[in-house]
């Protein structure tokens, strides 16, 4: 991959050819210093790799609190919270490596409440719980049908796996086939099992069908029965855990879900235990994307010289309400300027304790930054949480809030990305989110795509607003950010939409792409009339 591919995102459609946010041609001819060198950006999301080389001394530092003392010396109600804090730590020092869905939470909740009753039974108060909860229900049936039945075909694949590599011994036994090989010998020999037959599932047809689907799914067989093997333990776990009412997550941390509190969890935000699935990768692909390090000649170069606050939310699964607003109040106690949010969920069970830290966070001049989500989906219809929207879907309850899509390097119709969410009120404006290239976990380097990767480019842009230009308020960045993206006058295809296509504009508030050379010129052109 060029220098160029694993960069575009930086890049100047009017100068590279390449609709990037335009910060490689803004740090070109920049010649002032910044005012402020201190923005704190927490990034509210997995645990993170703190060891590695991009971000080695990128990483905010609480220095009221001794290491390893065992005390809350800055009394913030977090013991030796030395770079950050786990939300879902547990007693024992590990970490929770997954949540149940948000949808599966209600069900178990409030089904005490609604359960078996009807709409003309339920006060207009209570009216909105009940028609999540019988949303969730729904939801929760599709769900635990689909997933039990692909486990069901795994479980037959993996049990079957042996019997299909001697079959294919017998006729390869260097095991040096290829695809029109096991297709000719398909038509040949008509493998047809019949047992295989009776108990077939998920359109797998019969011995030959499966050897065929075995092989394609990973090069000619390498390492297909332990990525079989992985697949259904992660769909057992989705099965078992995520869908199964009964598991409680909480029990390891020992907090009190029905309440907001201080000091659950653990400090130890770069986790590895052996045995245990490790969970740092999404956050230090985000973290590097605002922050790595620009002058160490390695890597990546991140978009501005701030420190990362990591908090850990995020196991596999759906985050807690709780989580989220502690994790915000944390970040904006301990001084924390903007925090990026790269997670998302269908439901809200506690949407107010969100509503209530959003709102903490504005009164303190503090932007929150969120991804759009990756389900193709128009969030003026389907609900897309956290949000900054009242229980009505439209009326908003802070001013400090962007919700960001994400677009291609291909400017035509497929612009757009084609997993992004969109929607003219509750998308404010869109940024590069396909094929990244970004830190990845284990001190690598690696290319991934998403609207995660969206919000982390407009967190950059706030920090650098912010360290130029420090007396701005939230409102002003949010409105700089917004105003000065570069629109494009093309018509794309809606996401999900099997080939529809509207005018950009269409798709988010603003109807441009980020742009950080034109929102520094904008925020000095304000700050000189100020």
């Amino acid at each position: 991959m060029s220098a160029d591919a694993k960069n575009w995102c930086q890049k100047d459609y009017s100068q590279d050819g390449i609709p990037g946010i335009s910060l490689e041609r803004w740090y070109a001819l920049n010649r002032k210093k910044p005012k402020n060198k201190n923005i704190i950006v927490a990034v509210i999301d997995t645990q993170i790799d703190l060891k590695h080389e991009d971000l080695l001394g990128q990483i905010w530092v609480n220095t009221k609190e001794i290491p390893g003392n065992n005390i809350d010396d800055d009394n913030n109600g977090y013991i030796d919270d030395i770079n950050g804090w786990s939300f879902t730590g547990t007693k024992s020092g590990g970490y929770v490596v997954w949540n149940r869905y948000e949808y599966v939470r209600i069900v178990e909740e409030w089904g005490k409440l609604y359960k078996d009753k009807t709409e003309a039974q339920i006060n207009d108060d209570d009216l909105w719980k009940f028609n999540e909860y019988q949303r969730a229900l729904s939801t929760l049936k599709e769900k635990n049908a689909y997933y039990k039945r692909w486990l069901k075909s795994l479980n037959y694949k993996t049990e079957l796996y042996p019997k299909a590599k001697d079959t294919l011994k017998f006729f390869f036994p260097k095991e040096n086939y290829t695809y029109k090989q096991l297709d000719s010998l398909y038509q040949k020999y008509k493998i047809n099992d019949k047992e295989f037959r009776q108990r077939r599932d998920d359109g797998d047809r019969d011995l030959g069908a499966l050897i065929g689907s075995i092989i394609a799914n990973l090069d000619m067989g390498q390492n297909t029965f332990e990525k079989l093997q992985d697949q259904k333990t992660q769909l057992d776990s989705i099965v078992n855990k995520n869908l199964n009412l009964e598991y409680n997550e909480r029990l390891p941390i020992g907090d009190n879900p029905s309440i907001l509190e201080k000091g659950y969890g653990n400090n130890r935000i770069s986790n590895t235990i052996e045995g245990v699935r490790p969970i740092q990768d999404h956050n230090t692909m985000v973290s590097g994307l605002i922050a790595a390090n620009r002058n160490n000649n390695k890597g990546i170069k991140g978009i501005a010289e701030v420190k990362i606050m990591p908090l850990n939310i995020s196991p596999s699964g759906d985050e807690h309400d709780k989580d989220i607003a502690m994790a915000v109040r944390y970040a904006v106690d301990n001084g924390a300027k903007i925090i990026n949010m790269s997670f998302g969920k269908e439901f809200s069970m506690h949407k107010d304790w969100v509503s209530d830290a959003f709102k903490y966070a504005e009164k303190h001049n503090v932007l929150l930054v969120h991804s759009a989500g990756n389900e193709s989906t128009d969030i003026d219809k389907v609900p897309n949480y956290p949000n900054d929207l009242d229980y009505d879907g439209v009326t908003e309850i802070c001013s400090n809030f962007i919700n960001a899509g994400s677009i291609t390097q291909k400017l035509g119709d497929k612009f757009v990305s084609d997993f992004s969410n969109y929607g003219k009120h509750n998308v404010d404006l869109f940024a590069p989110g396909d094929e990244i290239y970004t830190t990845g976990f284990g001190n690598i380097y690696k290319t991934d795509s998403g609207t995660s990767f969206a919000a982390p480019m407009v967190c950059g842009t706030a920090a650098l607003i912010w360290m130029y230009y420090p007396k701005f308020t939230v409102q002003e960045i949010k409105q700089i950010i917004i105003n000065s993206g570069t629109p494009y006058d093309i018509e794309v295809i809606i996401p999900g939409s099997n080939g529809k296509k509207v005018p950009f504009s269409q798709l988010s508030k603003s109807g441009k792409v980020l742009n950080v050379y034109n929102a520094m010129k904008f925020a000095e052109e304000i700050s000189k009339k100020k």
